[in-house]
């Protein structure tokens, strides 16, 4: 038996059609999915998710944008960056209707703030 998840409705069109997209994009799902629970760099999505680096740093850059990334890190003694990314959402449900796009995202419960 499936259970359904109560999602955060989605009003404004430019996030809705956002969240479609992103549902569209194998790599952003692969980077929400692979961050859902543990925090993880940049290097170790690319890795894991099998995206190509500097796609890898787009997608980020574009789901942090939009507020679906949380990013905590570190610079280290050397100067060096280190961040790491967890995905805020569990789930984006999306139900097309009579004409009417309906989106709602489902906030991932490990993060402080959802």
């Amino acid at each position: 038996m499936q259970v359904l998840q109560k999602g955060k409705p989605v009003e404004e069109q430019a996030t809705k059609d956002f969240l479609l997209e992103i549902q569209a994009d194998k790599y952003c799902r692969a980077i929400l999915e692979s961050t859902s629970e543990l925090p993880k760099s940049a290097k170790q999505l690319s890795q894991e998710c099998n995206v190509p680096i500097s796609t890898a740093y787009r997608r980020i850059q574009q789901l942090h944008d939009h507020k679906l990334l949380s990013i905590s890190g570190t610079i280290s003694e050397d100067g060096k960056r280190f961040f790491l990314y967890k995905s805020k959402i569990k789930a984006i449900i999306a139900l097309f209707n009579n004409g009417s796009v309906q989106v709602e995202v489902v906030p991932n419960a490990g993060i402080p703030g959802n």
